[in-house]
């Protein structure tokens, strides 16, 4: 099972440039990128911040853009979109809670993509209702292997200034995952760094973004890298998860 992770997006109107680099011509990059590798990928996870203000425009160029892109993909939000605005764009991805998650059963498990977005905050919420939706999906599973992705990491990555805006309910979302104990592995945005270890025994990664990245400092405040943009590249079989981190841009986009 090949799953590609594309996160971190943070289009403007287009033309215009975020941070001094123009994020769909990134996202362009990208997806040509994936279209020349890796067609045959079961899934392509875009896990949120698709847009950095959440409007209107951002969200129709997204919808061209991926109109290209060969593999199925996936949604999610993230703290910079705007709920409201991206389901006018792409109605098809709520739930029936009108929450941007679904899951999906592929060869080698269940994928379950999940809403961390608590409009107006920019850290991670998991609500009642949520947290009771991805405990039904595991229960279906049935012990089957399962793969959450989050926008919002539910761990630390010892960086305080993004540690501070990581899931604020991540004890409740452990709590519901260790009932269930088949995820093998949570797959996390929001951070603009690659990262990988583990989170209470659950294997997680964090990966860099398609336009702006962070930079790698444990103390002060944020500041920002001129890392290149990367997605991820997983397998998964029946004895391991391998997630490829691949550096797509070479000259071919600002």
């Amino acid at each position: 099972m090949k799953l590609i992770q594309v996160t971190d997006l943070h289009l403007v109107n287009p033309g215009e440039k975020h941070f001094g680099l123009d994020p769909l011509a990134r996202l362009e990059a990208c997806i040509a990128d994936i279209n020349r590798n890796h067609a045959d990928a079961d899934l392509v996870v875009f896990s949120g911040d698709l847009t950095d203000r959440g409007e209107a425009i951002a969200y129709e160029a997204l919808k061209q853009r991926l109109a290209t892109l060969v593999p199925p993909y996936r949604l999610m939000i993230g703290n910079h979109d705007d709920r409201a605005v991206f389901l006018e764009a792409f109605p098809e991805a709520a739930d029936e809670n009108g929450f941007i998650q679904t899951h999906l059963d592929l060869p080698h498990g269940r994928v379950l993509l999940l809403d961390t977005v608590e409009q107006g905050q920019i850290e991670g919420r998991l609500c009642d209702s949520r947290l009771a939706w991805l405990d039904e999906r595991l229960g279906e599973a049935e012990g089957r292997p399962a793969y959450v992705f989050t926008h919002h990491p539910p761990f630390d990555i010892h960086m305080p200034t993004l540690d501070e805006l990581k899931l604020m309910d991540h004890a409740a979302l452990y709590d519901v995952l260790a009932r269930h104990g088949a995820v093998r592995h949570i797959f996390s945005g929001h951070v603009h760094r690659p990262v990988g270890g583990s989170w209470r025994g659950i294997p997680i990664s964090t990966i860099r973004g398609t336009n702006h990245q962070s930079a790698l400092v444990f103390s002060g405040d944020y500041q920002t890298s001129t890392e290149p943009p990367a997605y991820a590249v997983i397998i998964a079989s029946e004895d391991s998860v391998v997630v490829h981190h691949h550096d797509f841009l070479q000259g071919a986009a600002a």
